[in-house]
């Protein structure tokens, strides 16, 4: 294990603890491409045997994250939802989980018609009020599941509260923390028992890796998870956890980029008036503006917005020059997407109509490129398609 540190947030990401190989100076984890290792003997084994169960460069990324989270068990996952359904397997039949209702979609789908043949049982409630979460309690309700900004209408839930009513109940706080980051939010440290994460998107940063995370400082959890990941086998390979641990060295340089760019583009965007409604939990006239500020260190590279009718939206997707429209976030290009038919398309229109996901809404992750590029190329094209 590296050693705790406790230095700024960009210093903690580039001096992670294995910034120089002790056995040949190299700044950089040694990537070792081992599907098994050798033993001295069949009476002690050595700390590696197969790769499924530890690999030297996957346990270096998982102790990184590990630390950033403010937690003290790091798991690296093939995906995000290979980190998230995992996470999950620790329940069993007969369990209960209340699950915020705007759910990634991925997500809602592994409950709904995955687990739930399994016989856990998930019920989705208002996240935005812990009366509500309290309300949907059973007697074999064991964990909470929680996403903050959460996607893509970006509400807010505040994790203390959470964290504290699942004590009162003994359950456990489950947080999908992709969209802020270790570097802008750390559930751990407000209560939460359990963070997990695509590091697809913010942590790895380019585009160019699926991978997934779960954190705990729970060491039952933490046990928990390590037999779900070894048995199951969904693990991130040495290569991949390699990128990853080089992708994370700029986290905190990419989301200020992000930021800052999402704030100016909300701004703008909304006095425009062919946009119905933006949401970003960086404008103060967003509802959970107070409880986001209180518990993130700022607002994130993701925001939301509904343009006043489909084809606009339509229109803004299939022309927009430098923000690509695809599926994911968290890359150092700005990235475009139509939650209808990407996030949540596993989700079934009543479904997401319910969850005020319309078809003329857009999702815009931000990246590092010139934020007056990405707006006017917006404006242009809302101006050219938007009629009068």
């Amino acid at each position: 294990m590296a050693k705790a540190n406790k230095a700024g947030r960009n210093t903690r990401l580039v001096h992670n603890g294995f910034g120089i190989d002790p056995g040949t100076g190299a700044l950089s984890v040694p990537l070792i491409h081992a599907s098994t290792f050798a033993q001295d003997s069949a009476d002690h084994f050595g700390k590696y045997d197969y790769s499924r169960s530890g690999n030297p460069t996957r346990e270096a990324l998982e102790t990184i994250i590990a630390e950033l989270e403010s937690g003290t068990h790091g798991y690296a996952f093939a995906s995000g939802m290979a980190a998230i359904s995992s996470v999950l397997m620790i329940f069993s039949p007969g369990d209960h989980i209340v699950v915020c209702e705007d759910v990634y979609g991925g997500t809602w789908r592994v409950l709904t018609g995955l687990l739930s043949r399994f016989g856990i049982e998930a019920t989705f409630a208002d996240a935005t009020s812990v009366e509500a979460f309290e309300a949907a309690i059973k007697p074999n309700t064991k964990a909470f599941y929680l996403e903050t900004p959460s996607n893509p209408l970006m509400k807010i839930t505040d994790l203390k509260a959470m964290a504290n009513l699942a004590k009162e109940h003994e359950l456990i706080t489950i947080v999908d923390n992709t969209f802020m980051s270790p570097y802008l939010q750390r559930p751990i440290e407000l209560g939460c028992d359990i963070v997990v994460h695509s590091g697809t998107k913010f942590i790895n940063g380019h585009s160019d890796v699926l991978c997934g995370f779960a954190v705990t400082a729970d060491k039952d959890l933490a046990k928990r998870i390590k037999y779900i990941q070894n048995a199951v086998g969904a693990v991130l390979p040495p290569n991949d956890c390699w990128l990853v641990i080089r992708g994370l060295k700029t986290l905190g340089v990419r989301m200020e980029a992000g930021q800052r760019s999402a704030g100016i583009i909300a701004e703008e965007l909304s006095k425009h008036p062919k946009i119905k409604k933006v949401y970003y939990p960086g404008l103060e006239s967003h509802p959970g503006y107070g409880i986001n500020k209180k518990q993130s260190d700022g607002a994130g590279a993701v925001l939301s917005f509904e343009l006043e009718t489909a084809d606009l939206a339509h229109k803004l997707l299939e022309n927009a020059k430098y923000a690509a429209f695809a599926v994911s976030l968290g890359g150092v290009e700005s990235i475009i997407s139509y939650p209808a038919k990407m996030s949540h398309a596993a989700m079934p229109p009543a479904e997401r109509a319910a969850r005020g996901i319309s078809d003329s809404l857009v999702r815009l992750s931000l990246g590092v490129e010139d934020t007056k590029d990405i707006l006017n190329d917006i404006l242009e094209i809302i101006e050219l398609y938007g009629g009068k």
